[in-house]
């Protein structure tokens, strides 16, 4: 199966970084979609259809939580899985990300092992 992908970050570099882990880690993605921030993923969002969004959450204009809450707030895109990769490691926000509807949650820095395990526990063994 071919998954469809938002990475939704300010760092174009790390928008790169994720990109590049996810292919090598062997997950058929069709499609990459990227967004700078949650203002911009709500725009992609409008047009598009992904299987899965992997949000930063400290990011200019809207950022991740914003996102998350409006994700829930919408019904077509509520049930689109959502894994948070942040700096954050703190307990709290982790807590209150997986509260509002993340599914998941990868602490920067990662290893490319790591992004790919929730990956497969989110969207079901997608890669080779």
């Amino acid at each position: 199966m071919s998954y469809r992908m938002l990475v939704v970050d300010d760092s174009p570099v790390m928008r790169r970084f994720i990109h590049r882990v996810v292919d090598m880690s062997g997950f058929d993605c069709s499609d990459w979609l990227e967004a700078g921030d949650g203002l911009e993923a709500l725009g992609v969002l409008d047009s598009e259809w992904v299987d899965v969004i992997l949000t930063d959450i400290n990011m200019p204009r809207m950022n991740g939580e914003e996102l998350m809450s409006r994700l829930e707030k919408d019904e077509n895109l509520r049930s689109i899985p959502v894994l948070v990769v942040s700096t954050d490691a703190t307990e709290q926000r982790i807590r209150r990300m997986m509260a509002m509807g993340a599914k998941g949650y990868v602490t920067k820095p990662f290893l490319p092992e790591t992004l790919r395990d929730e990956l497969d526990r989110l969207i079901g063994g997608g890669h080779a």
